[in-house]
């Protein structure tokens, strides 16, 4: 096998989005940087690389095999083996995994851009995937609280983060099925269609608020998502949170 050595790992868990495994210039300083002394280096095909980055299914048993306690963590003047860590690559992207003792990859991290680069130097010399997709699995399906790429396609880390939110605000209002707040909503979003929204129904105004609100971002959105929170505790801490850590600190000196 091949390997890295003191790596930079900033540890995303239990994402199933590769969206949300959020590249290196958005890294932030509270965010808990880890350095992996060593961690093998997996070329994969470009599907197994697709559903590892997008996906939380399971890897397969002979990967698991090679890069079993292959990864050791440096912590202090210790380094700590780590159960199923990798590097997989297919080439073009990069992305680290550990699986936590389990078989699919709860922790996903970038890389900083000069290892990605020297993984991808590694792997120019292998004449074929070391692992490919054993079995198709079934196509995945996005929904409200696991919203397709397209729509996250050139939004910052903050914007990303502030439309899920606005997403899970708009799917509590769906389970209320309470028409006049609906129609209060859409009426903010759309206020010169005050009279035609008053005559939709619970379902029609949902949809139309949904559909406006999930493509693209801007301060629109930014603004009606901040009034949305308002008045619950658990969404106005989630937006509070957002909005003091936007600021952050990005490590250039490892560039």
């Amino acid at each position: 096998m091949q390997y890295l050595h003191d790596v930079w790992v900033n540890w995303f868990e239990g994402e199933e989005n590769g969206y949300n495994v959020c590249e290196f210039h958005e890294w932030r300083k509270y965010d808990g940087i880890e350095i992996l002394d060593q961690v093998p280096v997996t070329y994969v095909d470009s599907r197994l690389f697709q559903q590892t980055e997008n996906d939380l299914t399971d890897l397969p048993e002979s990967l698991l095999r090679q890069i079993k306690n292959a990864t050791y963590l440096r912590k202090n003047q210790d380094r700590i083996p780590i159960e199923y860590a990798t590097i997989v690559t297919d080439g073009e992207s990069a992305l680290a995994i550990d699986t936590m003792g389990y078989k699919i990859p709860i922790r996903k991290s970038r890389l900083i851009p000069r290892q990605e680069r020297l993984v991808f130097e590694t792997v120019k010399s292998c004449k074929k995937y070391q692992f490919v997709l054993e079995k198709e699995t079934l196509q995945k399906s996005h929904h409200i609280l696991s919203l397709p790429p397209e729509v996250m396609v050139g939004l910052t880390r903050r914007e990303r983060h502030l439309k899920q939110l606005l997403m899970m605000v708009l799917d509590q209002l769906k389970q209320t099925e309470n028409t006049q707040e609906i129609q209060y909503w859409l009426t903010e979003w759309l206020p010169n269609d005050y009279r035609s929204i008053r005559k939709l129904t619970f379902s029609k105004a949902w949809n139309q608020l949904y559909s406006a609100l999930v493509k693209s971002w801007s301060p629109q959105h930014e603004h009606i998502c901040k009034k949305m929170v308002k008045g619950q505790p658990f969404f106005e801490q989630l937006w509070e949170l957002e909005k003091e850590t936007s600021h952050n600190h990005r490590y250039k000196r490892i560039l």
